[in-house]
């Protein structure tokens, strides 16, 4: 025989549970009395599906949309070393419900040009890093070089001889070798190609000489044979290489090259808002289903607060429009 026990619940008590229930349905309030997000999340990507910034865009989003209950869709719009996505950032409504998933090309590329359609210090409001990664230093296997030092001989013996591919015009893979080439007194040609992909492709047909690419989508290349390592431009060396040196370790002491993903939104969001948003995708980082995938794109997660990350960005801006500078390069 089933007992059933009946308890009579008084009706200001279930007014009490009718509020809860409608207080923990609704999207979660700042300080400030302001809801966020309201509505979907527009994420802009300056680059194309599939790329090393796009595959871990769409993992974040994925989480997102997950604990805030709200669909966060992804908006690719590549081109002209992330920017354009950039403009249509800084156009956006600074309510939180649009926001831009970039690689450090934000920070890299501004200094390439003289006429941006965009303030790089005004009109972006810089969020949370999300991961920060290196590039892996590689030469086509028909070059007889096997390590750095040899490679700055080869080319020292070779001026303006040798092309690097690059994944476009302004970003790290671009800037990185520049620098690298100032440091060591070599001259090289670089060749822009759009996107990640096609670069590598041209790297491993020995269409270019050498280049410093993604680490995601280089190592199974290395390791395969098709292009030859190096060295990392990191501050230490990475897991799926760990017999890779790092520049640092004694090549070129002090060449530190780092990448880095971090999040976006535009000019005028209000500070709770801002608040809001960094701490959802701070969150979504730091959990522990998300941040193995991270890793596994190697890349360190490391989700800093708004301030620091600011900080953060206008550092990178002022190292990589130098490095422009110093070099007379011009994407206009």
């Amino acid at each position: 025989m089933t007992l059933r026990l009946q308890f009579a619940v008084p009706a200001a008590a279930l007014m009490c549970l009718a509020v809860s229930a409608v207080c923990q349905a609704q999207p979660a309030s700042t300080s400030s009395g302001q809801a966020w997000p309201t509505k979907p999340i527009r994420m802009l990507v300056g680059f194309p599906p599939g790329g090393p910034t796009d595959v871990v865009a769409r993992i974040v989003s994925e989480k997102v949309a997950q604990q805030t209950g709200q669909q966060v869709v992804v908006d690719n719009r590549p081109g002209a070393a992330g920017n354009i996505a950039v403009e249509i950032l800084t156009r956006a409504t600074g309510d939180g419900h649009t926001l831009l998933y970039s690689s450090n090309a934000i920070a890299v590329s501004p200094g390439l040009y003289s006429k941006l359609p965009y303030d790089p210090l005004k009109d972006i409001t810089p969020v949370t890093e999300i991961g920060a990664g290196c590039l892996i230093f590689m030469v086509h296997p028909s070059l007889p070089i096997k390590s750095v030092p040899e490679f700055i001989a080869y080319a020292k013996a070779r001026p303006g001889q040798l092309n690097f591919a690059s994944s476009g015009t302004g970003t790290s893979t671009h800037l990185a070798p520049v620098m690298f080439s100032q440091r060591v007194g070599i001259t090289t040609q670089h060749i822009p190609y759009k996107g990640t992909a096609p670069s590598l492709i041209d790297m491993i047909a020995g269409r270019v000489q050498f280049m410093m690419g993604a680490v995601l989508t280089a190592v199974p290349h290395v390791r395969d044979g098709r292009v030859r390592a190096l060295a990392v431009t990191g501050k230490k060396r990475i897991a799926s290489l760990p017999d890779l040196r790092t520049l640092d370790e004694g090549d070129l002491p002090g060449f530190v090259v780092t990448t880095w993903q971090g999040l976006f939104a535009p000019a005028g969001v209000p500070p709770a808002v801002l608040s809001r948003v960094n701490a959802e995708f701070v969150k979504a980082i730091k959990s522990p289903d998300l941040r193995p995938k991270i890793e596994q794109q190697d890349m360190d997660p490391t989700a800093p607060g708004h301030v620091e990350f600011n900080a953060m960005y206008r550092a990178e801006l002022a190292r990589w429009t130098k490095v422009a500078k110093d070099a007379g390069l011009k994407a206009d």
